[in-house]
């Protein structure tokens, strides 16, 4: 069995099919699934996700292309539903993005610092988002050394995920592992302990070979653990059993 540590199934990609496909997972060896918000509406959607479906969790908060909501207001709202909901396991999807800067970078770090407070006052981890902006995001982890979580879809190098891992952090991994041009996703899945790699979909979006190009979800995971057991060498069934218990331990379930 699998856990998917990050799927959006609040996404409008699902809106036609989300209540069969959640039927079917459970039979597709999805056993545990984390669905984090991006911003104060989807958080609140990934909250009642979590109440609706035993085996779905739910993280809250604002993504850096939301960045420009995160006030005091926005804040209190995800304090309250971290208190009403046990289900709520981490704050995120929050972070950096600096490929397109559509949202101002001081605007961004703003967020990502407040956020991260958040998450050090709840005693929750955090899920970062982290494109391109590899120097900042890594400052900001360093601001909260009693902070940790997990790195998803992770594109820095491979020696800043040791260092991440020498934090405590976790390093998530999507459909990009299976990708023909994922040299350095390879050579960080190649060089982490297995104990701190988790495995994701980032569903709808970065669907595995052979699906590229499809909508995704959580039933496609399994080439992402297939992938990962070529790289490390192990049987699948081992890779599989190790990433359910890492994700487990990340949102402490």
């Amino acid at each position: 069995m699998l856990f998917d540590t990050h799927a959006h199934l609040d996404d409008r990609a699902f809106d036609a099919d989300r209540e069969e496909l959640l039927r079917n997972l459970p039979e597709k060896g999805i056993a545990l699934l984390m669905n984090p918000g991006c911003s104060l509406a989807s958080s609140r959607a990934a909250d009642r996700l979590s109440r609706e479906n035993e085996w779905i969790y739910a993280a809250v908060g604002s993504h850096p292309d939301a960045a420009g909501e995160v006030n005091q207001e926005v804040l209190e709202e995800y304090r309250r539903l971290c208190r009403a909901n046990p289900k709520i396991k981490a704050i995120g999807e929050i972070g950096l993005d600096y490929h397109y800067e559509d949202i101002p970078r001081d605007i961004q770090l703003a967020a990502f610092r407040a956020q991260m407070a958040l998450a050090e006052e709840l005693d929750l981890p955090v899920i970062v988002h982290e494109r391109e902006a590899h120097g900042d995001g890594m400052a900001v982890v360093r601001e909260f050394p009693k902070v940790t979580g997990v790195f998803h879809c992770y594109s820095g190098s491979a020696d800043m995920a040791l260092e991440l891992v020498k934090r405590g952090w976790y390093i998530g991994f999507t459909g990009v592992l299976t990708f023909k041009n994922a040299r350095r996703a390879v050579e960080t899945a190649q060089a982490l302990p297995l104990e701190r790699i988790v495995l994701e979909t980032d569903c709808p979006y970065m669907a595995p070979v052979p699906f590229r190009g499809k909508r995704n979800d959580p039933g496609y995971l399994y080439r992402m653990a297939e992938r990962l057991a070529e790289i490390r060498g192990l049987p699948v069934e081992d890779v599989e059993a190790a990433t359910l218990e890492n994700g487990k331990r990340l949102y402490r379930i």
